[in-house]
This record gives C-alpha cells, sequence and structure tokens, in this order.
C-alpha cells in the first residue's frame, strides 16, 4: 500500500484480500508522519545539512565532470580508429582488391560504432539533468539564521498552520508513506531537486501482541523479574533496549505488569494464593460459596444494595463467616430483600 502523503489524517484503501478483491479502509494518523517530516525539514536548514548539500553539490559535479571526460576520451578513440582505417584504405593498392575490400569493411564499422556512439552521447546529454546551483553566500545567511531561529518558532503559535505548510513546501516536494507493517509506516521524503529521504515511523497499535518484539520483551521481562527488578525498572530497561508500548514510544509499566501475571510471575504471595481472614470471607470466596461470579457481588457493593466498608488493615471488603450471611445474600439473590448492611 503506498500514497502520497499532504498531511492530515488520511483514511487510505488497500486490496488486503485480493481472493475477494475486497478494499479494506486502513486509518493511518498524520501525527507521527508530521512529527518525522518536521524534523527532518528543520535538520535539512541546519548549518551542518548546508555545508553537506554544498559537498554533495561538489561531489556530483565532479562526478559528472569525470563521466563527460571518459565519454569524450572514448568517441576520441573511435574518431583515431576510423581516420587509421580511412588512411590505410585510401593508401592500399587497387589492384590488392581483397585487401583493398577488407579494409573498406573495417572502415565502414569504424564509422558505424562512432556514429552509434555519438548518438547516446547526444542522447545521454539530452536526458541528464541539469546540475543543482549552488547557493549564494547571502541565501547561505539567511538559510543558516533560519536554521537557528526556526525551531524555537515552530513550537509556537507565531507561525500559523498555513505559513508551517508553506515552509515545508519550500524544500518538499511530496511525502509519500508505505504501510509495510502494523506497527511503522515506510515513509520517503522527496525534496525539491529529485533528492529524497527515507525513514520508518512507529505507529501505534490495537495490542501488545500487534508488536512483533511482543514475544522478545516477554523474553526479557521473564529474565529480568529473575534478576529482581520492579515493573516500573523493567520498563525502564525496555525502554532503554528500544522497546515500546503499543501507543507510546516507551515501555510503561502497566503492560509489563501484564505480561508478567500471564506468565505466572507474582511478586507477592497474596497474587497467587488467596488471602484467608480467620472468621470472615473474602468477595471472591464469599462468591464461590454462593455460586455466582464476584463482578455481582462487587456490583451490589457499588450500588449500595449491600452496604460495607473496606477493612483497614487489609484493605478488603470481609463478610462474616456464618451461615446467616449466606443466607442473607441467597435473599438477595431471590429479590426477597432489597438491601443488606454489614
Amino acid at each position: 500500500m503506498v500514497v502520497q502523503y499532504k498531511g492530515g489524517t488520511r483514511y487510505i484503501c488497500n486490496y488486503l484480500r485480493p481472493q475477494y478483491r475486497t478494499p479494506v479502509c486502513q486509518y493511518i494518523a498524520a501525527d507521527p508522519v508530521d512529527t518525522r517530516v518536521v524534523d527532518a525539514f528543520l535538520q535539512a536548514l541546519s548549518p551542518g545539512e548546508l555545508d553537506v548539500y554544498e559537498q554533495a553539490l561538489a561531489k556530483r559535479q565532479h562526478q559528472a565532470e569525470r563521466l563527460a571526460h571518459a565519454h569524450a576520451q572514448h568517441l576520441e578513440r573511435l574518431r583515431d580508429e576510423a581516420a587509421s582505417c580511412e588512411r590505410q584504405f585510401r593508401h592500399v593498392d587497387p589492384a590488392h582488391r581483397h585487401v583493398a575490400a577488407a579494409l573498406e569493411h573495417a572502415w565502414e564499422v569504424a564509422l558505424e560504432a562512432l556514429k552509434r556512439a555519438e548518438a547516446a552521447e547526444a542522447q545521454r546529454v539530452q536526458a541528464s539533468t541539469p546540475p543543482a546551483p549552488a547557493l549564494s553566500p547571502a541565501l547561505q545567511a539567511a538559510f543558516r539564521a533560519i536554521g537557528q531561529q526556526l525551531p524555537a518558532l515552530w513550537a509556537t503559535d507565531v507561525l500559523s498552520q498555513t505559513q508551517r505548510k508553506a515552509l515545508l513546501r519550500c524544500l518538499i516536494d511530496k511525502v509519500v508513506i508505505q504501510r509495510a507493517r502494523r506497527d511503522q509506516v515506510h515513509t520517503r521524503i522527496v525534496w525539491r531537486g529529485g533528492e529524497t529521504t527515507t525513514f520508518e515511523v512507529p505507529v501505534a497499535v490495537g495490542a501488545l501482541t500487534d508488536l512483533p518484539t511482543a514475544s522478545e520483551m516477554a523474553q526479557q521481562i521473564r529474565v529480568l523479574f529473575a534478576a529482581g527488578m520492579s515493573d516500573v525498572e523493567i520498563a525502564q530497561q525496555l525502554t532503554r533496549h528500544g522497546y515500546r508500548s503499543p501507543s507510546r514510544p516507551a515501555v510503561l509499566p502497566s503492560p509489563v505488569k501484564g505480561i508478567r501475571l500471564k506468565l505466572g510471575l507474582m511478586q507477592n504471595r497474596s497474587q497467587s494464593h488467596p488471602r484467608r481472614i480467620a472468621g470472615y470471607l473474602t468477595v471472591p470466596q464469599l462468591a464461590k460459596a454462593l455460586a455466582s461470579p464476584p463482578h455481582w457481588v462487587y456490583h451490589q457493593i457499588k450500588r449500595g444494595t449491600v452496604a460495607i466498608s473496606r477493612d483497614a488493615a487489609t484493605g478488603l471488603y470481609l463478610f462474616p463467616a456464618r451461615p446467616e450471611t449466606l443466607e442473607a445474600l441467597r435473599q438477595l439473590q431471590a429479590g426477597h430483600l432489597s438491601a443488606l448492611r454489614y
């Protein structure tokens, strides 16, 4: 899937199911691409890039001169060869007809080769692009001044959106993006003059499993957890090694915790073994005794049907472990009671 990008959010259609030829629309957010394109634009205005531009122009001019010199030498050799064949033919004794015929044929072959080479050289010169103009000292000074001040102005409200786009179009002809993978967009900037810059832009995905590094991240979490690191420390370490979250460039502690729990790596014993308080039932234990899902009990507490406060020491909802408690909740389930208080 390739699309020419002009800035702003874009919906892109691509035939993802060729067997049905059914177009499937994809959404690509513009913000990550905008950020990288603006960074490349501002970098192009930096003094270092201007020096590189001048060096590139000089190198291209030198290569063009070497190529033109090589073609000129080739044509000169062909002309010398044709002239030599002509002289040999004109100095041969006409009485030696076989020798004269061979020399005449060699002359014709040399002339044909020269003709083809001259035609190819004319086409090459016609098709070659003119060299890019060098920047005048005044223009270089202007670009250097802009390159020093523009990055600070770009982040403010001094420049309108229209002015920003006009500045970008001064150097950028177009931006072509290609969704090669779910988690990144291949981006190619085509600059004024034909030069190109390519890079990969990470984009947000819906889930951690959509990242190609998800399995590697899980293995790293297993190793770092075994080394005694916390979720925050693991997230920081993974970010330093180039991993990312589905929607952010850095790894957050929350997905680290989710992966760790799926791997069965518990930081506290209570995470894998339910707490048992003598004389009381926790919500999961109560729900199990009632043969009901725990969320039903939590829902009754949230709506106020069951009035109960968390235990100050454990932070849990604790119900008296008595038959009367189970019977009262069954009556609540059946609709015979409207509220309970503990």
